[in-house]
């Protein structure tokens, strides 16, 4: 069973009990709540409120590191089993994992790997449904994050994101970053350089200052690339001197460049659209006459599609991005976990006329 994807936030280490329990209030099902917690390497006990977990986790932190086991309600309505760790430094120095980190058990509770629909009369259309499929996916992901990252006003998680592998990648080879100041905006980039060119683990240098990460970066060679991580298979690189344009602009400058690059889909994801809204109206008329899914090709209209190769490929190349401010003054960038950010930089940037 394949797991993800996978979920990351950064926070000063005396922050972090109080940043899991934010997360706890946010994610945790209504009551009655279950918390099942183990403590590495040798503590375990459950909780039925979020103030018993976390006065429990608060009692070993430090000395051991936190493995909750929760439940949540997804924006869709679905219900998800979730895994969220906290990591201490001292653990963050050996392995870094985190040092936040979440995922569900079971990848297709938020990948989406199979839909049900009801297709009517109308062509098949693999571009359709992966239409669809982002915006079953895209939302719930992002929602999950925010309720992870920035569940209270406080700005103690300073930056987070969500990618399909394991670790925390270069943030613009994943598919959604978020940041609790949307000034910070241009963290992404220097984060991206240091993890690709210096190789540096993301969850370790995720919370420096942009000042210290601008110093970090002007100390590279004059004229370094590197190579983002594309899944469409381009190779556009990343040059040092983009980097440090980047971060001498104000935010608000980049964010704009980002939302503007962000805001029209291509020719190939509008073509697909009226079809995928066909779609989505039959089958929410379907489910109000309490249809269920055939696979037999008899009986009620909805049924099973299955992702492949051509719904992946289709979203790798044409998923759209999405830019969003939040109320807090914070920003999400998001797409598909089949695709990366890569592609909303590198066209924001060129646009700027920063691509060297």
């Amino acid at each position: 069973m394949r797991s993800g994807p996978y979920f990351f936030a950064w926070c000063n280490e005396a922050a972090r009990v109080d940043a899991l329990r934010a997360a706890f209030s946010a994610l945790v099902h209504d009551p009655p709540y279950c918390i099942g917690v183990d403590m590495h390497p040798n503590v375990s006990f459950g909780a039925t409120s979020v103030d018993e977990a976390v006065a429990k986790i608060r009692a070993h932190f430090g000395h051991a590191d936190a493995e909750a086991y929760i439940g949540t309600s997804l924006s869709s309505g679905e219900s998800v089993d979730l895994i969220l760790r906290c990591y201490s430094d001292k653990s963050e120095r050996i392995t870094p994992r985190g040092p936040i980190h979440m995922h569900p058990g079971d990848y297709e509770d938020l990948g989406r790997m199979r839909m049900d629909l009801a297709l009517g009369s109308g062509p098949p259309s693999v571009e359709a449904e992966a239409v669809l499929a982002w915006h079953m996916v895209v939302a719930d992901i992002e929602d999950v994050l925010l309720r992870l990252c920035v569940s209270d006003a406080t700005g103690r998680v300073s930056t987070g994101g969500c990618t399909s592998a394991w670790t925390w990648l270069a943030p613009v080879s994943m598919c959604v970053t978020c940041h609790a100041d949307a000034r910070d905006i241009a963290r992404d980039l220097a984060l991206s350089w240091l993890s690709l060119h210096d190789k540096d683990k993301v969850s370790l240098i995720a919370g420096m200052s942009l000042e210290a990460l601008h110093a970090r970066v002007d100390a590279a060679p004059a004229g370094a690339h590197v190579v983002p991580r594309d899944n469409s298979g381009r190779a556009i690189s990343l040059s040092r001197e983009t980097v440090l344009k980047a971060l001498a602009m104000p935010g608000s400058a980049l964010l704009e460049a980002l939302e503007a690059s962000a805001g029209i889909p291509d020719d190939a994801w509008r073509a697909a659209e009226p079809r995928a809204k066909e779609i989505l109206c039959l089958t929410a008329q379907s489910r109000a006459r309490g249809e269920r899914v055939t696979v037999t090709g008899k009986g009620p209209p909805l049924w099973r599609v299955e992702m492949t190769g051509e719904h992946v490929y289709f979203l790798v190349d044409h998923a759209p991005f999405h830019v969003r401010r939040l109320p807090s003054g914070g920003v999400v960038l998001a797409t598909h976990p089949y695709r990366t950010l890569w592609p909303l930089w590198s066209d924001a940037l060129f646009a700027l006329g920063l691509m060297s």
